[in-house]
C-alpha cells in the first residue's frame, strides 16, 4: 500500500496567474494537497498560451498545472465570488498573486477571509508586498530580479547586465511561499487553530538571496560588480571551452581539491605552492590561475577533461542542454524524468518530483487540466445541483 504524501488532507485555493503563485501551488500539488486553481472563464491563466504551444496549449502548461482541479469563476460576478468564498470556508491554504488590493476591491480581503474561515493561511505573492509605497505597483519577476541585486551582478563587466534564461524571480517567490505556508500551517497547529498571511514581495525573495552583498558594502564600502563566470573572492571557479568547442565547468575552489586539481593537469608547482594553499592567496593570483586551466582545458576535448577531473575527484559539469540531460545516467537514476501523455495520446517527458523524500515522495497524477474540466464536479460537491450549476453558467459566473 503506497503512504499517503506528507499534504494529503490539505485543500489549497490558487489565485492568480502565470508562475510565481501557480508554482507554489503546483508543489503543495505534487505533495498531496488537493489544489483548486480558479480561473476566468475567458481564456483562464495566460500561462496556457506562453512558450511552445502544442495543438494550441503551452507544454509548460501541462507542467505548471499538473495535480490541479481546474474551476472557472467570474470574481466580479456576485455568484462567482459566493462560490469561491464557499471553497474557501473550508480550505487550508488561499495562493494569490494579484496585485494588492484587487481582492480587497472584490470584497475578498482578509479581515472577510479570516472571519470566515480562522484556520485560512493566505500566501500573498506580488512585486513589492503588501504595504510599502511601491505596493500598488505592478512588478513581473523581472522587475523583483533587478530591485533585489540579481541583475546587477549577472553578466560581464564590459556589458550591461543580463537575466538568467528562465523566470527565477518567480520562482524563488514560490518557493518562500510555499516555505512560509509550511511555517504557517505548523504555527497553526501548535498554537491554537489561527491562520495568518505570508505576504511575500518579488524583490524580498530575491534579495534574501544576495549572500553578502549588503554587509561588503556596509563594512568596507564594496560594491559587487558583474563578473562573468567567475565568482571574484572564490578561486578557481569558472567555465572554460574545450578544443572541441563545448564548455565546461570547473569548481576547485576548495583547498584539497585545488591541489588534486592542479596534480591532474600536472601543475604540481602550483599544486605545492604555499601561496595557493588557501582561498585568499589563489584569488590574489586569479588572472595567473584562470589562464592555466584556459590553456589546459582548451588543449583537450570536453569527454577527455570530464575524465581527467572525475577520476581526480575535481567538481566538474559540461554544460548541460536539455537533450544532455535526457540521456544522462544521473538524471535517470534520480528519475528526474516523468512520462505522460498530452490529451491526444502523444507520450512526453516533463520535470520529476523535487525534493526527494524517502517515505511520502510526491508525484505527478495528472497533466494540466482543460479550462473549467473540474468545474460541475466542484460545485456538486459544494452542494449546487444540476439546475443551480446551469444558472451559474447562464449568468456568467461561471
Amino acid at each position: 500500500m503506497q503512504a499517503a504524501k506528507p499534504l494529503t488532507g490539505l485543500k489549497v485555493i490558487e489565485l492568480g496567474s502565470l508562475i510565481a503563485g501557480p508554482f507554489a501551488a503546483r508543489i503543495c500539488a505534487e505533495f498531496g494537497a488537493e489544489v483548486v486553481k480558479v480561473e476566468s472563464p475567458d481564456g483562464g491563466d495566460p500561462l496556457r498560451k506562453w512558450r511552445k504551444l502544442y495543438e494550441g496549449t503551452s507544454l509548460w502548461w501541462f507542467v505548471q498545472a499538473r495535480n490541479k482541479q481546474s474551476l472557472t469563476l467570474n470574481l466580479k460576478h456576485e455568484a462567482g465570488r459566493e462560490v469561491l468564498l464557499k471553497l474557501l470556508a473550508e480550505a487550508d491554504i488561499l495562493i494569490e498573486n494579484f496585485r494588492p488590493r484587487v481582492l480587497e476591491k472584490l470584497g475578498l480581503g482578509w479581515d472577510v477571509l479570516h472571519a470566515l474561515n480562522p484556520k485560512l493561511v493566505m500566501v500573498r505573492l506580488s512585486g513589492f508586498g503588501q504595504s510599502g509605497p511601491l505596493k500598488d505597483q505592478p512588478g513581473f519577476g523581472a522587475v523583483g530580479e533587478s530591485m533585489g541585486g540579481l541583475r546587477y551582478i549577472t553578466g560581464f563587466e564590459d556589458r550591461p547586465p543580463v537575466r538568467t534564461g528562465i523566470s527565477i524571480g518567480d520562482s524563488i517567490a514560490a518557493l518562500w511561499g510555499v516555505i512560509g505556508a509550511l511555517m504557517a500551517l505548523r504555527h497553526r497547529e501548535v498554537n491554537g487553530g489561527q491562520g495568518q498571511v505570508v505576504d511575500v514581495a518579488l524583490y524580498e525573495a530575491v534579495f534574501a538571496m544576495m549572500e553578502s552583498m549588503v554587509p561588503e558594502f556596509d563594512v568596507f564600502g564594496f560594491i559587487r560588480e558583474r563578473s562573468g563566470n567567475i565568482m571574484p573572492g572564490i578561486t578557481p571557479s569558472s567555465i572554460h571551452t574545450c578544443s572541441d568547442g563545448k564548455h565546461v565547468q570547473i569548481g576547485a575552489n576548495g583547498d584539497a581539491i585545488f591541489k588534486r586539481f592542479m596534480q591532474a593537469i600536472g601543475r604540481h608547482d602550483l599544486a605545492d605552492s604555499p601561496d595557493l594553499a588557501s582561498n585568499d592567496g589563489r584569488d590574489a593570483r586569479r588572472d595567473e590561475l584562470y589562464g592555466v586551466i584556459d590553456r589546459w582545458v582548451g588543449s583537450l576535448p570536453l569527454e577527455q577533461v570530464l575524465a581527467t577531473l572525475n577520476r581526480a575527484e575535481v567538481p566538474v559539469s559540461r554544460i548541460f542542454s536539455a537533450e544532455d540531460m535526457l540521456g544522462d545516467p544521473q538524471f535517470l537514476a534520480r528519475e528526474m524524468f516523468l512520462s505522460a501523455k498530452l490529451p491526444d495520446g502523444k507520450p512526453f517527458k516533463m520535470p520529476g518530483i523535487v525534493p526527494k523524500l524517502s517515505d511520502t515522495p510526491g508525484s505527478a497524477e495528472w497533466i494540466g487540466p482543460k479550462l473549467g474540466e473540474h468545474t460541475d464536479m466542484l460545485l456538486t460537491e459544494l452542494g449546487y445541483d444540476h439546475e443551480q450549476i446551469a444558472e451559474l453558467r447562464r449568468s456568467g459566473a461561471v
